[in-house]
């Protein structure tokens, strides 16, 4: 396992303050603010040590309320709302400095057999033929603001390869559609809560990004102000994070300074095993 693995992990694994209440760490990712997966991830991971069955999370729901602030710790308050004979509820509230920064509705439910269909896997080149991310952006260190620098060069917890990479100094008008193969690098542990929660950290990264393909802008661009503003995230089939998985991301519509953006996740094998919708803010700065 990486090192940054090991970070990664370690940011989930919250510390418990009180019946109920948690605390978690932050990782600063450059961006000034708190990564959105990250609270997202970390709110799954509340959420779920208060559910005493056996049961995993099906969809969350949530709301970023207010920017985190990477150097203060974010406190989880945990709401019990139900526990039914099939499926838990639980409501979660992220705490900075005395107000809510992100609000999340979270759905448990007891393993059942039923029916099952799922759409198909889009035919794309595998991940061993693609170059990670990361190679990417340190070919062209150079262009990359020095504030940012070295956070977008170091190591990462999590290999992002690209089908058609995306020159975020540059960008060519494409199509509101992207897609990219994913893995945490090394094991990511038995728990199921675990997978979960890393694939929902993941889910946040670059999603927004495909709302701005048909317009040449990309979120390093300075005239851009974008933001998260919810994420939802449902989880059909059990997986591993640590094995790749390919995600489907298009935007089917932005207007009205928002984008709307929704993915599709599958393993290699091509099992459908989560979907993703996210609304985003897109506003262009006056000059």
């Amino acid at each position: 396992m990486s090192e940054e693995t090991e970070k990664l992990l370690d940011l989930l694994d919250l510390e418990p303050l009180e019946v109920n209440i948690y605390r978690g760490r932050n990782r600063d990712i450059g961006s000034g603010r708190v990564f959105g997966g990250q609270v997202l991830a970390q709110a799954l991971v509340a959420a779920r040590r208060t559910v005493d069955e056996p049961r995993e999370a099906h969809s969350i729901h949530g709301y970023f309320i207010l920017p985190g602030d990477v150097a203060a710790p974010i406190v989880y308050f945990v709401d019990r709302l139900r526990d039914g004979k099939s499926f838990t509820t639980r409501r979660v509230t992220a705490i900075q400095h005395g107000r809510a920064i992100f609000d999340m509705a979270a759905s448990f439910h007891v393993m059942e057999e039923g029916v099952a269909h799922q759409a198909g896997m889009p035919d794309v080149p595998p991940p061993d033929s693609l170059a990670s991310e990361l190679d990417l952006l340190r070919q062209m260190a150079d262009r990359i603001p020095e504030r940012v620098r070295e956070f977008y060069t170091a190591d990462q917890p999590i290999d992002f390869r690209p089908v058609e990479p995306v020159d975020p100094f540059k960008p060519e008008q494409r199509p509101p559609l992207k897609y990219t193969w994913l893995r945490v690098l090394g094991d990511a542990g038995p728990d199921e809560v675990t997978q979960q929660a890393v694939l929902a950290y993941a889910s946040d990264y670059g999603l927004l990004g495909s709302a701005l393909l048909p317009h040449r802008l990309s979120l390093q661009m300075p005239q851009l102000q974008a933001a998260s503003l919810d994420h939802s995230l449902w989880f059909h089939r059990p997986f591993r994070a640590d094995e790749w998985l390919l995600y489907e991301m298009e935007s089917p519509t932005a207007g009205g300074a928002r984008g709307f953006t929704r993915g599709s996740i599958f393993t290699r094998s091509g099992e459908l095993v989560a979907s993703v919708a996210q609304e985003g803010l897109l506003r262009l700065r006056t000059p």
